[in-house]
């Protein structure tokens, strides 16, 4: 059976940028909404369909807010048969923690700031 491992930010940031992983976020639409990774993919946990993620021979990396949702999705895909896949450690939580981008919306002004490509 294959391992679910754990990623870290910086070692995703590093896969978006080369094109060597696909970054899915298992977070619902309206948290998507408000603050996003740059490339990341959105499957929502909550209609979560593992065989619907995309297999295109790159390493599955699973987020969320904090890690808990994404090790479940994780979980799932391994059970359909992605052969690669990570759990990024700590969500979304810990890429904000090391400063790596973000697209969000300003809640004073309602603005999208994007503050790099991931």
């Amino acid at each position: 059976m294959t391992a679910i491992t754990q990623a870290w930010p910086a070692e995703v940031r590093t896969g978006l940028t080369s094109g060597s992983i696909v970054l899915v976020d298992v977070r619902e639409p309206h948290e998507y909404a408000v603050e996003r990774i740059h490339g990341a993919l959105l499957f929502p946990l909550s209609t979560f369909d593992a065989k619907a993620v995309p297999a295109i021979g790159r390493p599955l990396v699973v987020h969320c807010a904090g890690g808990r949702r994404s090790m479940l999705a994780a979980q799932q895909l391994v059970a359909a048969g992605h052969a690669t896949v990570a759990n990024l450690d700590g969500g979304l939580a810990a890429w904000k923690a090391a400063g790596l981008p973000l697209i969000r919306i300003d809640p004073a002004t309602g603005q999208i700031v994007d503050n790099g490509r991931g």
